[in-house]
């Protein structure tokens, strides 16, 4: 395999042939590797493009990449969470408002498609958009043109709107909560971010890039302290990695971060047995390994592994207190 280097600008993250620009990206994955060679051709284009995956994966890192390594780099580049707004207020921010167009618009404001001329504006989130502004979107789309509440003329923009999700748009097609005609104008390209746990190679590097941010320029893990960070299933992905490492950071205190260190909900949760290990296990290791296992694949929702598993949830949270009380 040939081997990718360093980004001349950030001296951390992996290049790929078209990417110049990709600081805060750490990808030792191959698959996320793969999500970044088909950024770099994204990025050339000035199509829209849906950039999809679990809350905490990286979308707005993912875009802010395409952005700064498009023609578009020297612009803006505007980002809006769609759901952290009310539709009554959303319409302002992304078109703009003349002065008096309402109670409160004491001056003119050009929102977030007029401060992003030029450049890439992130809807995030945009499966929770109203469908009467899925409605505005769409037109601002067709038209290259935006109207701001309270005013009769239209304004040309030229912006490249990049959109990001964790739900499934098609099938909110399919229920009738979102555009169809708009699905097909935001989604020229589409960007899988795979989850955590299915790139386990970034984990280590990741946790390195925290640390750093954090003061420590070399991050010392325990064995085990590795071991369990790469086991663990990561439900809130990179965003909860960050908080697992500021956590372990604090408690070690300048000292190599150990199992101690690490959040409960880590430390509890213990590697991943090797397929290839031939020791000999007692009954009771089997039988946490084996529970270890189910947890993992139902990302640690204890209903869920119950049920598998064939036992109560109670009787499996006391497996799970008496397997804590172990963990050293």
């Amino acid at each position: 395999m040939e081997r990718i280097r360093l980004c001349g600008v950030c001296k951390r993250a992996p290049q790929v042939d078209g990417l110049r620009r990709c600081s805060r990206v750490v990808a030792s994955s191959e698959a996320l590797r793969n999500v970044l060679a088909k950024c770099a051709v994204v990025a050339q284009t000035k199509s829209s493009a849906v950039i999809h995956g679990e809350t905490g994966t990286g979308k707005e890192v993912i875009a802010r990449l395409i952005h700064s390594n498009s023609p578009r780099h020297s612009r803006p580049f505007l980002a809006v969470n769609v759901a952290a707004l009310p539709s009554e207020l959303l319409e302002s921010e992304l078109f703009g408002h003349a002065k008096g167009a309402f109670t409160g618009a004491a001056a003119s404001t050009p929102g977030l498609f007029g401060e992003a001329d030029g450049g890439t504006l992130l809807l995030d989130e945009i499966g929770e958009m109203p469908l009467l502004l899925q409605a505005k979107l769409l037109r601002v789309l067709q038209e290259g043109e935006i109207r701001r509440v309270g005013e009769a003329r239209a304004r040309p923009v030229d912006v490249r709107v990049l959109s990001a999700t964790h739900r499934d748009l098609k099938a909110l097609v399919a229920a009738g909560r979102f555009r169809e005609d708009l699905f097909y104008r935001l989604r020229v390209f589409t960007l899988n971010v795979p989850p955590l746990r299915e790139r386990r190679d970034d984990i280590v590097p990741l946790a390195r890039m925290f640390a750093s941010k954090l003061g420590v320029a070399d991050l010392k893990l325990s064995a085990r302290a590795r071991a369990m960070l790469e086991a663990y299933t990561w439900p809130g992905n990179v965003r909860e990695l960050g908080n697992a490492i500021e956590h372990a950071v604090a408690f070690a205190q300048d000292r190599a971060v150990a199992v101690e260190h690490l959040p409960e909900d880590i430390a509890v949760s213990p590697p991943r047995p090797s397929a290839a290990d031939g020791e000999l296990k007692s009954l009771d290791a089997v039988e946490r390994a084996h529970i270890a296992r189910v947890l993992d694949s139902c990302d640690n929702n204890q209903e869920r592994a119950a049920r598998v598993l064939g036992i109560s949830r109670s009787t499996l949270w006391r497996k799970i207190a008496n397997r804590r009380a172990t963990v050293v």
